[in-house]
């Protein structure tokens, strides 16, 4: 792949995240999106404005067919993503891919036996770990700012979902699970935050359903084999986007929040908080700018330039597939009221 012409990226989805995707992709140098997969009108309409140079398909493998990118970014509905990410690799495409990687593992050990398969990559875009806030914490940890990490809250209290195109994320067997839909994030950075700790071993949960079957509101609690322990929350039902962390361990602790009118908005409030290892001083950190608009184009950006160089620097399958194992134990301790063992794949 040449640094010295543009890296073409094929854009599968052009809803209002895909759209994000492809404003993302307008600021990186070097990259462009050449195909478009647009499956409404409302799509096709959107890309005409925005994208005028971009080839339109309506048909996946006839744009895998007959477009010459690289890379195929995936923004469609979560039951499709292993099934495309799959077709694209097996296209001698490296892939993009929007969380979750799959509706279950053994959907996600389909994706990581194609990128074996054809010597192709995947990156799962989870784009809070390059963020200036949420990757600090990551840090901080490796600095050894908490000692060892015992104790992690993380809770979410957003507006409910948006139904997206055709209402697919009311739809169970379109989006699997709303915590696979949003906590998968939140799961995934716990496990990356407490990565010295091992996997956890078991988590309780309950919720609050919603009328389609999905936990509006839930509660879970992870536990490592060391006694740590994390502490999760998601409310569905409530009003803008607020997030907070809290981080405690054998010698420090950390507090973090984000707050927003909506997810994506560009001007969002955030601080962060630190109490170091061996200092009765709590400083106020500095950060740059956080939100998932600034993330995602970061991601975006990091990815292209680790497939044109051929690293791995990047989030791949194997590792995403954690945050999955623990989104469907959390959900089945929901359902059954059980303190439910996590399943892992077995080299992810």
């Amino acid at each position: 792949m040449s640094v010295s012409s543009p890296t073409r990226i094929a854009l599968a989805g052009f809803g209002a995240w895909g759209q994000m995707h492809a404003r993302a992709i307008s600021h990186i140098s070097g990259a462009e999106v050449g195909a478009l997969l647009c499956r409404n009108e409302a799509a096709k309409a959107a890309a005409r404005e925005m994208l005028p140079h971009a080839t339109l398909f309506t048909d996946y493998e006839t744009m895998l067919a007959q477009c010459d990118c690289s890379i195929v970014d995936i923004t469609i509905p979560n039951h499709l993503h292993a099934e495309f990410a799959i077709a694209a690799l097996e296209s001698d495409r490296h892939v993009f891919l929007e969380k979750p990687i799959g509706l279950d593992l053994k959907s996600c050990a389909a994706v990581i036996a194609a990128a074996e398969r054809t010597g192709r990559k995947v990156a799962v875009n989870h784009e809070f770990r390059v963020s200036h806030q949420w990757a600090a914490v990551r840090r901080f940890a490796q600095q050894g700012a908490f000692g060892n990490i015992r104790y992690q809250h993380f809770s979410l209290f957003r507006h409910p979902f948006r139904q997206g195109a055709g209402g697919w994320r009311y739809d169970r067997k379109l989006v699997g699970s709303w915590i696979l839909e949003e906590l998968v994030h939140f799961f995934d950075l716990i496990l990356w935050y407490a990565r010295e700790n091992g996997l956890p071993k078991t988590v309780f949960a309950s919720g609050t359903a919603y009328d389609g079957g999905h936990f509006d509101n839930l509660v879970a609690t992870l536990n490592w084999a060391d006694g740590s322990l994390a502490h999760v929350s998601q409310c569905l039902s409530g009003f803008q986007h607020h997030a907070q962390l809290e981080v405690s361990g054998s010698d420090g602790s950390l507090r973090t929040w984000w707050s927003g009118a909506m997810d994506r908005t560009e001007h969002p409030d955030f601080a962060m908080m630190l109490k170091r290892r061996g200092s009765d001083q709590v400083e106020t950190c500095q950060i740059e700018q956080s939100g998932e608009i600034f993330e995602l184009k970061a991601n975006l950006e990091n990815v292209v330039d680790a497939f044109r160089a051929g690293t791995d620097d990047f989030l791949g399958p194997q590792e995403a597939a954690q945050a999955i194992a623990v989104c469907l134990a959390a959900e089945q301790a929901a359902a059954t009221g059980e303190i439910t063992p996590i399943e892992y794949l077995d080299h992810a």
